[in-house]
């Protein structure tokens, strides 16, 4: 069995107006099983079908709903299946705007040594640890808050959205 023009066009054609992929390979006949169906639906890409009317599944048995269970919201915008699902839109590749700028106000404080280093004290390292001036920021920082000031708190832990973006921005230039 080979795919001509004429079944393919047939194909799109049943496929887009709902009909079941054991439909369509009935339709098509000469031993079209249900999965070739479905494997040309794939290749093909199609999606967006519409509910066929008349074509309806079995009626579930009833059941009583329990009180405490909300309904599931249904989606107001039409759900993408298929191989297209995750296509990347064009809306999607603009980069994203620039964050505005912030002040940056970095508490003064003089760089302390190891031995002058206390529990309240900011341990951002500056400088080389082998050089003999080498010395840790020292400024005040919250208690239970890590081991950093705020300041230097922002530059250590950069949400991993943001490290994202900023690699994919870095890979497009």
């Amino acid at each position: 069995m080979s795919w001509t023009d004429e079944r393919i066009d047939l194909l799109q054609k049943l496929w887009l107006q709902g009909m079941s992929a054991s439909r369509i390979a009935a339709e098509l006949a000469n031993g079209l099983t249900r999965n070739a169906v479905i494997g040309k639906v794939y290749r093909l890409g199609l999606s967006g079908r519409t509910k066929v009317g008349g074509v309806t599944s079995p009626s579930p048995r009833p059941q009583q709903k329990a009180p405490s269970r909300a309904p599931n919201p249904r989606p107001t915008s039409p759900m993408v299946q298929g191989n297209t699902a995750l296509a990347i839109k064009p809306a999607a590749l603009e980069a994203p705007a620039p964050l505005p700028s912030r002040d940056v106000v970095v508490s003064m404080s003089e760089p302390v040594t190891i031995l002058e280093l206390r529990e309240s004290m900011c341990r951002w390292p500056i400088g080389d640890p082998t050089a003999a001036e080498f010395r840790y920021c020292g400024a005040r920082k919250t208690p239970g808050e890590g081991p950093y000031c705020s300041h230097h708190a922002r530059i250590a832990y950069v949400p991993q959205q943001d490290r994202r973006r900023e690699r994919r921005i870095q890979k497009s230039a």
